[in-house]
């Protein structure tokens, strides 16, 4: 079982998506494990909570201070026994991709780091963040929503989570293509009929259709996919 612990200043903000839908149900079953921890609870500030300061080298925005993070984390090692693979919610880091999201769900515990304001202290990236990671080229208010993407894309694939790997094995991206189009009742909407091969029971056409949707869908939308193909 997967164990993902996230490190937050928002940890209710993360627990209201995680709780639901398909993760909150793995949860539930104990498919899955996931923590939301919050950074402020470990501030040696015991007043204000206070985790964040002005940049050296001046400019606008604060920086979040290494040692809150520093003890969350030693708290997650001390909490779990184990030391997690360390991902760092960021717009600098190499783009989520499902084959991204394959390879963590091998990993078997993961703490994903959301950032704020400015970021965080430099020395805590370097001392603890094993890959940084970004969903995209634009940036946030912090990393909570990111993180959430990659728990749901990551747990999603996880043994059980789903009814069964036919699941996700033909969505889009698994091999490199996008999906086919989906239909279902009635067969008829706004003058608008459901393709007759998917109402003819030949299997064999189905998949044959649904192969060239997907090949001619790709070639439309998003024909970067298929720059290495010959």
């Amino acid at each position: 079982m997967i164990r993902i612990d996230i490190a937050t200043l928002f940890p209710e903000m993360c627990e209201a998506v995680l709780g639901e839908s398909i993760i909150g149900r793995a949860r539930k079953k104990q498919l899955v494990e996931i923590h939301c921890h919050n950074i402020r609870d470990y501030s040696p500030d015991p007043k204000h909570h206070r985790v964040d300061d002005s940049p050296y080298g001046g400019g606008k925005g604060m920086v979040m201070q290494p040692e809150p993070i520093w003890q969350c984390y030693l708290d997650i090692v001390r909490q779990s026994g184990s030391r997690p693979y360390v991902i760092y919610m960021s717009p600098q880091g190499k783009t989520l991709t499902q084959q991204k999201a394959l390879e963590l769900r091998s990993v078997p515990h993961l703490l994903l780091l959301c950032g704020h304001y400015e970021g965080v202290d430099e020395r805590i990236i370097e001392k603890i963040v094993d890959e940084e990671l970004s969903i995209g080229d634009y940036v946030l208010t912090g990393g909570e929503l990111a993180a959430m993407v990659v728990t749901d894309s990551v747990v999603r694939l996880c043994e059980g989570v789903l009814p069964a790997e036919e699941c996700y094995q033909n969505e889009s991206h698994m091999n490199g293509l996008l999906e086919y189009p989906q239909y279902t009742r009635p067969e008829e909407w706004e003058g608008m009929r459901v393709p007759e091969v998917l109402l003819s029971g030949h299997h064999a056409n189905i998949e044959k259709w649904r192969a060239e949707q997907s090949l001619a869908r790709t070639r439309i939308k998003r024909p970067d996919l298929l720059k290495d193909d010959k």
